[in-house]
């Protein structure tokens, strides 16, 4: 019986940590002098039951409390007084032209997930899907987060998102948002290949659960194997607001 069945048959989630980890578990300590929080694609159309992939990632959003998460994030963050940044998804006209895409890249260019009328015009772009979530707008249009240039598949290679970071100082990431096996982890594989110390909040994240898999759960897999922290919103927070 694999491990997963086990744990099922268990009543144990198979999202819980292992009893008897095989690797070690890192102990980061933070230094908020050069910490920042990066959350990755907060907006309506992963997060929210008006967004087009809500039918994907919805079933994970509420089991892990993913918005209020990311929420208690943004507000631990300005209360410590660390640096914060959005890395955004955009998609413009011209994109739709691409050659080529993976299936994921496919399934939001034929949904218009994301999308907008043009990089230099905001029309028709509030409330729509690849605008913030309301809850978040506070925090995120206060003047002081930083607002990364697009991303534009997964990863942080193709925004400035790095080179903002390095500018403010930055060796420390605590790291969260959409999705868990998408844009989450290849943010963090290139945050780690930087350089970074990465923390990843695993429930203020999710990932897609669909009859090819269950995204979230590969992407923990992964954290397990390749952060230097997994930690619960809870620890995070905590992290942050030291008493």
């Amino acid at each position: 019986m694999s491990s997963n069945a086990s744990a099922v048959t268990n009543n144990i989630s198979p999202y819980a940590d292992p009893v008897n980890p095989a690797l070690p578990v890192p102990d980061m300590q933070l230094d908020l002098s050069r910490t920042a929080l990066v959350v990755i694609d907060p907006q309506i159309d992963f997060l929210s039951p008006q967004g087009v992939t809500w039918g994907i990632f919805g079933e994970s959003i509420v089991e892990h409390d993913t918005v209020k998460h990311i929420g208690q994030l943004f507000a631990a963050a300005k209360q410590a007084g660390i640096v914060v940044a959005v890395s955004p998804h955009y998609y413009y006209p011209v994109d739709h032209d691409w050659d080529f895409g993976g299936p994921l890249e496919q399934v939001m260019h034929k949904v218009g997930m994301f999308d907008r009328k043009g990089p230099l015009t905001l029309d028709g772009f509030h409330g729509s899907g690849a605008d913030f979530m309301p809850e978040f707008k506070p925090y995120i249009l206060d003047g002081k987060t930083i607002i990364a240039s697009p991303h534009k598949v997964y990863g942080p290679e193709t925004n400035d998102l790095t080179l903002q970071l390095r500018k403010k100082g930055v060796t420390q990431i605590v790291l969260a948002g959409m999705a868990a096996n998408l844009c989450v982890e290849s943010h963090l594989r290139e945050f780690i290949e930087q350089g970074f110390e990465v923390a990843v909040v695993r429930d203020a994240t999710a990932g897609p659960k669909l009859p090819d898999g269950d995204g979230y759960l590969a992407a923990l897999v992964n954290y397990r194997f390749l952060a230097h922290a997994l930690w619960t919103t809870e620890k995070a927070v905590a992290s942050l607001i030291k008493t």
